[in-house]
């Protein structure tokens, strides 16, 4: 029988108070019953307009017909089907302005809970199934992956299931790029990255790590080991910064650097020897999800107060809904509509060093009003005369973007790129070189892990199509 219930079944979270000091997950993940009674929801549209939704294209009513017959093994192999990352994706795909945003169930309510059903079914799986993926029979051609983040593990688990001997190459000692160096513990725990790895390395997919395209080998010394195709994965991670005085100051962190220390150096665990700060007042600007992963970090390690500053308004924050009210009940203060001009710092009196290379003691900022919108149909934010103030903050995280890293375009001959560093594709996902594809962040600087997935989705066809001839 269907559920019309006009909302989604809540997700179980954490107390706000118990988890604001813990790195424990925030989402609990539904039971079987309230999976059950949410996949009611879903009216089994003919059209299926979810799946248009959604970058990797899932099978959405299908596997949601699956829980509602209670064979939730069935819904996790047709979710499998076209998506290397379930267990990943149902806890930080932004369902809500992709699939669920195609809901029909959302015209007149909430949508269906389809990343928490997605969730659901991934969590079981790995807690009920002993099966192992089987190392496919190979075809006999090769192909490296450049990056192992979500671009290059989807492109690497889709081309090992038609064949190819694939190696992805990962700069860091540990595979996973953004979803375990960028993305917290309490998000996104990083025992189940570890198992989604785990699963493509059975299918035969081989993860070198310390590997850095462009220094330890190029792109041209791929081709020359034997690999026919090459598909450069390798993110954004080269952080944006605002330009203003104080930047170099001891307490001064980018997103990146701060959230790689807590997470990829384990930064958060009481018996770590990674140095970060902890304590004090903590301002982080920016409004995005990397900014909230930020602010909640900073908070769980110990800072007494801590500050989103984002110059437009509640209505324009980019974050995900979830991740904004999480904040907010954790404590997390937001300081909406005010831009930073100046860090200031201090310099202990036994220090002889400049005072440009002393410690925060504050951010001076500007308030802003909203004025008419800019290209991208956000109203744009207009500084108000005189009204600067001081904040007393200790640390300051800078969040507010990433570029790809340019080692690989300096160091590959007549690979192209736009003005910001991202690599050129064509509609193939093919570059300037022939046999060389590229998709993610690398192409479109930050984006979501989803649609970083549908890029290597893309490539995995299209090298396919090009070797298999």
């Amino acid at each position: 029988m269907a559920n019309m219930s006009l909302k989604k079944n809540p997700m179980p979270t954490l107390d706000p108070i118990e988890r604001g000091r813990v790195f424990a997950e925030v989402a609990l993940g539904y039971t079987e019953e309230q999976a059950i009674a949410e996949a009611a929801r879903c009216l089994n549209c003919k059209t299926m307009p979810c799946v248009a939704g959604c970058p990797v294209r899932i099978r959405i009513p299908e596997f949601i017909n699956k829980i509602r017959e209670y064979d939730f093994e069935g819904a996790y192999k047709i979710i499998s089907d076209t998506s290397s990352l379930p267990a990943v994706c149902g806890r930080v795909c932004p369902q809500e302005t992709q699939c669920e945003s195609k809901c029909v169930r959302g015209i007149k309510g909430e949508p269906v809970g389809i990343g928490r059903l997605e969730r659901f079914v991934a969590d079981w799986h790995n807690a009920h199934s002993e099966q192992i993926p089987v190392n496919l029979p190979k075809n006999g051609h090769k192909v490296a992956i450049v990056g192992s983040g979500p671009s290059g593990l989807t492109c690497a688990g889709d081309l090992a299931r038609l064949g190819y001997s694939v190696t992805v190459f990962e700069a860091l000692h540990t595979a996973g790029g953004v979803l375990v160096y960028g993305i917290p513990e309490f998000r996104l725990p990083k025992s189940i990255v570890a198992r989604e790895v785990e699963s493509l390395k059975a299918m035969g997919v081989e993860i070198l790590t310390n590997m850095i395209i462009g220094k330890t080998l190029t792109v041209d010394e791929l081709f020359e080991m034997g690999y026919e195709a090459v598909f450069i994965g390798s993110g954004a991670g080269l952080p944006n910064f605002m330009g203003i005085p104080g930047e170099s100051l001891k307490g001064v962190y980018s997103a990146n650097e701060f959230l790689t220390r807590a997470n990829l150096m384990k930064a958060y665990r009481e018996d770590s020897h990674t140095p970060i700060m902890r304590g004090g007042n903590v301002a982080v600007v920016g409004g995005g999800n990397v900014a909230m992963d930020a602010a909640r970090t900073a908070l769980r390690l110990g800072a007494e107060k801590v500050y989103i500053v984002y110059r437009r308004s509640m209505e324009e924050l980019p974050a995900r809904r979830e991740e904004v009210e999480h904040a907010i009940e954790e404590g997390i203060e937001f300081m909406l509509l005010n831009n930073p001009t100046e860090i200031l710092g201090y310099v202990n009196p036994d220090d002889k060093t400049d005072p440009k290379n002393g410690f925060v003691k504050g951010m001076k900022c500007i308030r802003m009003q909203l004025g008419e919108p800019d290209e991208k149909g956000r109203r744009r934010p207009v500084e108000i005369p005189d009204s600067e103030h001081i904040i007393d903050v200790d640390t300051v995280i800078i969040s507010i973007g990433t570029s790809p890293n340019p080692l690989i375009k300096d160091t590959t001959d007549g690979l192209e790129v736009n003005r910001w560093g991202g690599i050129i594709v064509d509609e193939s996902s093919l570059t300037s070189r022939t046999g060389v594809y590229a998709g993610g962040d690398a192409v479109t600087g930050a984006a979501t892990v989803i649609s970083a997935m549908g890029a290597g989705k893309l490539a995995a066809e299209s090298i396919h199509k090009f070797l298999d001839n």
